[in-house]
């Protein structure tokens, strides 16, 4: 059973940094798409970077692609979101979500939340002053 859980959210001031880590089980990276995506009070959930299996073709939102990078580490089957220059906009709840996807190697991945089956609770970002 493929599980994904958040860890690394809380408050940052303005212009601040953050890094976030998905930490994936039941199965290796080699095998998993990972997604990091974020949900804003009244809004939809939305996806910010998205990586393929094995090679790791990335696709980034445009909302983020200057600010937001993404790392893993195959070793600890871990996803890291290394966010910068944070603003209150950037406040939500933020999910990694998971999807066993051998046919997505050597693609950018899609980026959707119905490409995704499985799903962390999610960790609370807060940008303010």
């Amino acid at each position: 059973q493929v599980q994904v859980v958040e860890s690394g959210g809380g408050w940052v001031q303005p212009g601040g940094s953050l890094r976030l880590t998905c930490s994936a089980s039941g199965l290796g990276l080699d095998f998993l798409a990972i997604g990091w995506f974020r949900q804003a009070p009244g809004k939809e959930r939305e996806g910010l970077i998205c990586i393929s299996p094995t090679d790791g073709k990335t696709y980034y939102a445009d909302s983020v692609k200057d600010r937001f990078t993404i790392s893993r580490d195959k070793i600890k089957n871990t996803v890291d979101l290394q966010m910068t220059n944070l603003r209150p906009d950037d406040t939500a709840v933020y999910y990694c979500a998971a999807e066993r996807a051998p046919y997505w190697i050597g693609i950018i991945p899609p980026c959707g939340r119905d490409d995704y089956e499985h799903w962390g609770q999610g960790t609370l970002v807060t940008v303010s002053a």
